[in-house]
């Protein structure tokens, strides 16, 4: 691993084979090796990378467990790196979610299950699947601690809050956006760079962004993929093909950006429980958006 005040990230921008999990398995492999060979510490897929993105529809046939051979082959593939991926996850009581997991030296050892489930334009996800519940994040090395949100979670700004003040010193964003996906009247590509550089500058933490490429049906995958640093500058950014990107993360950079932004410090959680009990009062919030 390198110096655990500096991390190696990297990203596989991929284009998917829809519905064929076992076809698109040797890419994994192969830009896993790839990484691994250029000393990357941890690696990001987009959203639903084993799947394609509207695989929704065949969620019966493509949900796996995460004890799944696939799943375990890429682990083991993964050795001492940590790989985040996306599938279709069949849980407990016969539940599918949309799902990011991560693996490391043969095991699965955090996954995050998509909340903010957008269905809306031509997106689908609440559809076909369960809302995940919990924003949680999980240590990879001595001060970085990292947090996972998929593609529209990024859209609600509670959910980063959240992440941000569980500790996250470098937040992974797999997600899955087309040019087409939202509306004629929404820049998606031109959204997500403002969406990105906001939460990286705000929160002093890098953020590390997987999208995929090609085109499904009158989808058109922009790619785009990046990683910015705590101030929000973009350290690598990929364009519309397939690539491996990557780049050195600096938690000294972090204390500097926190230091001088003290989002976190100011966070004020004790405010915030305060007013959404009064807000529950006054205008009946939903059950549903407490829970966030």
């Amino acid at each position: 691993m390198s110096n655990v005040r500096k991390l190696k990230v990297a990203i596989a921008q991929i284009e998917s084979i829809l519905g064929d999990p076992r076809a698109n398995l040797p890419k994994h492999l192969a830009m896993v090796e790839a990484a691994r060979a250029d000393n990357v510490d941890i690696l990001l897929f987009p959203e639903m990378s084993l799947t394609g993105h509207n695989a929704g529809s065949e969620t019966l046939r493509l949900a796996i467990g995460r004890d799944d051979p696939i799943v375990a082959e890429i682990a083991r593939a993964s050795g001492p790196m940590c790989t985040i991926f996306g599938l279709i996850e069949e849980a407990v009581a016969a539940q599918f979610y949309n799902t990011a997991i991560a693996v490391r030296d043969g095991e699965v050892v955090f996954l995050h299950r998509k909340i903010n489930l957008a269905t809306y334009g031509k997106l689908e996800d609440g559809k076909h699947f369960a809302t995940g519940r919990y924003v949680e994040t999980f240590e990879f090395a001595p001060r970085w601690r990292t947090g996972v949100l998929i593609c529209a979670d990024l859209w609600n700004p509670a959910l980063v809050h959240i992440a941000a003040v569980h500790g996250t010193t470098v937040l992974f964003a797999p997600i899955s956006s087309a040019v087409e996906a939202v509306g004629a009247e929404f820049d998606n590509p031109n959204g997500w760079a403002v969406n990105l550089e906001f939460y990286a500058m705000t929160y002093g933490m890098p953020v590390v962004m997987a999208n995929r490429v090609g085109v499904e049906g009158d989808l058109t995958f922009w790619g785009g993929s990046r990683i910015l640093d705590p101030f929000g500058k973009t350290l690598a950014q990929a364009g519309k093909d397939e690539v491996l990107i990557s780049a050195e993360i600096d938690y000294e950079r972090v204390r500097l950006a926190r230091y001088l932004l003290p989002t976190l410090r100011d966070s004020n959680l004790g405010l915030i429980d305060r007013e959404i009990d009064r807000l529950v009062s006054i205008v009946g919030v939903p059950e549903a958006v407490r829970s966030l």
